[in-house]
């Protein structure tokens, strides 16, 4: 169970809200018009609460989805990359995702964006991540780091319960 101290907690205007969906690009549906939007500021991390849930997490002042929201918004489209089970173990321990252990990724991936990482068999998301290079780069590269992890399952934004 994760420890934070809560700093404060309140509610995000409508502009502030519009903002924050147009950073999130793609991932701006997870808040819609009838959305209950709050802001959790803690010792760790500021993060949105879409609905009491914590769907996005300001990481350096930039808005990121939690696996929370991808698992809860299962038909919300992904960029996603796929690692072999051999690298699973990392990735759920938080290490940056290398190319070796990319067996897929969608090609439209360019750098900078963020990416959700699955496992091989399950396709279960296991992390969120920001490319470093892109989708065709990850899968025929073989060496070298293509996604640096941001949260990951297991960790404290994933254990977070409101």
């Amino acid at each position: 169970m994760l420890n934070l101290n809560v700093k404060k907690r309140y509610y995000l205007k409508k502009k502030r809200i519009k903002e924050i969906k147009q950073e999130l690009g793609e991932y701006g549906s997870l808040i819609n018009n009838k959305s209950s939007v709050e802001v959790l500021e803690t010792n760790e991390y500021n993060y949105i609460l879409v609905n009491s849930e914590p769907y996005i997490i300001m990481i350096d002042d930039k808005p990121y989805p939690t696996l929370k929201a991808i698992l809860a918004n299962e038909d919300l489209e992904n960029k996603t990359v796929v690692v072999d089970m051999g690298a699973v173990r990392f990735v759920t321990n938080g290490a940056d995702i290398m190319s070796p252990g990319i067996v897929e990724a969608d090609d439209d991936i360019v750098p900078g964006d963020v990416v959700v990482i699955v496992d091989v068999n399950n396709h279960k998301p296991l992390a969120i991540g920001e490319s470093l290079i892109s989708g065709p780069e990850m899968v025929e590269s073989s060496k070298g780091k293509a996604i640096k992890s941001l949260h990951f399952v297991g960790d404290d934004i994933w254990n977070l319960e409101i």
